[in-house]
């Protein structure tokens, strides 16, 4: 490990000189590549020779301890810390997602439960856009379907950074655990009898992606075009300006309503498809190479019920990590961070310990 290490750091050292040169500056495409690298080598950089340190210490602390005993504490102190960071930089070492700077399309769509489900996509919704608000990422309304008591048939929001991000901190870096079936459980404002009720919205979660990325052929799509709809079906405009693209060899399909203007919304529909693609390719990729590669904690076909909001105990539940919490009203004002950490730690030792076996 600590080779592979070492090699590193040697990179880190020549990116550092690369990028103190100001004609580097002048290709902004190469410029971001590399400094997107540096910053992936620097927590790596930082932690080994912390490491390096805690280990001078312990020497230190040893030499000093055969005159006087006092000084074992802080041998066992440094030995400690240095376990620690060993941990730390196994960690650092595991490959990481290549699409975690990526911005996402996230979509909720109701299931079972008909407007109780809508009105919890709706809460969902509300979750996620706080959730952003509270990092500091921008957030675009892309379609909506709107339900007849407030909440969503189905949704798209797009969500980014408004700059570059720490590794491990990007959009899909966080919110790529979210993808899958949320599972509510509470007396609905329609129950007269106040009976508990369990629906469910799902969740899916896309890295957004840039035209270049996916290749789309025209003579690959299906573009139909229909009237916009409200709540209750009923028409609010007059003209066929809500448009549905299908990729036709993979059956893929993408709609989108919300804008005035059928232009508009194609742009918005290939939007979501060229994201809808590229995960796809993705995931096909993934499982091609090695099943053990894949993240155990989000499931391809993100068909799992991921976690359950039981209202009446204001309880939390992730059903993957096990993490439970009761603040339940705090999750739903964008309070995410603790949920969101509990995915990342239980992905991060999969990862490791599937690395450990190879």
């Amino acid at each position: 490990m600590f080779e592979a290490v070492e090699e590193l750091l040697v990179e880190h050292a020549a990116l550092e000189e690369r990028l103190a040169d100001p004609s580097v500056h002048a290709d902004q495409a190469n410029a971001r590549k590399l400094s997107k690298r540096y910053a992936e080598l620097t927590p790596i950089t930082r932690t080994y020779r912390a490491w390096r340190q805690a280990g001078e210490d312990i020497e230190a602390a040893r030499e000093f301890a055969a005159e006087d005993p006092g000084f074992l504490a802080e041998a066992k102190a440094a030995e400690k810390r240095q376990a620690e960071l060993t941990e730390e930089l196994r960690l650092l070492l595991v490959p990481r997602d290549p699409s975690d700077d990526k911005d996402v399309i996230l979509e909720i769509k109701a299931g079972e439960g008909g407007e109780e489900s809508a009105l919890f996509a709706g809460d969902l919704l509300r979750m996620y856009l706080r959730f952003a608000e509270r990092v500091g990422w921008k957030t675009e309304l892309i379609d909506s379907n709107e339900s007849d008591l407030g909440g969503y048939k189905d949704v798209s929001v797009a969500v980014k950074t408004k700059g570059a991000s720490e590794p491990g901190q990007g959009v899909w870096a966080r919110l790529k655990y979210e993808g899958g079936v949320h599972r509510v459980q509470r007396v609905p404002a329609t129950e007269s009898q106040g009976r508990i009720h369990t629906s469910a919205a799902g969740v899916l979660v896309t890295p957004e992606a840039e035209e270049v990325e996916v290749e789309v052929n025209n003579n690959d799509l299906r573009i139909d075009v229909y009237r916009s709809s409200g709540p209750g079906g009923q028409s609010v405009n007059t003209t066929d300006s809500a448009v549905r693209i299908t990729h036709l060899p993979t059956g893929i399909v993408a709609s989108c309503q919300n804008e005035k203007s059928q232009l508009q919304n194609k742009e918005q529909a290939m939007r979501i498809l060229r994201s809808r693609l590229l995960a796809a390719a993705q995931e096909a990729a993934e499982q091609e190479a090695s099943d053990a590669r894949r993240s155990q904690v989000r499931t391809v076909d993100r068909s799992e019920r991921i976690r359950t909001y039981n209202f009446p105990e204001n309880r939390i539940s992730d059903h993957r990590t096990g993490f439970k919490a009761y603040n339940l009203d705090q999750v739903l004002d964008g309070d995410l961070g603790a949920l969101i950490q509990s995915a990342v730690d239980a992905d991060a030792a999969a990862k490791l310990a599937a690395a450990q076996e190879n």
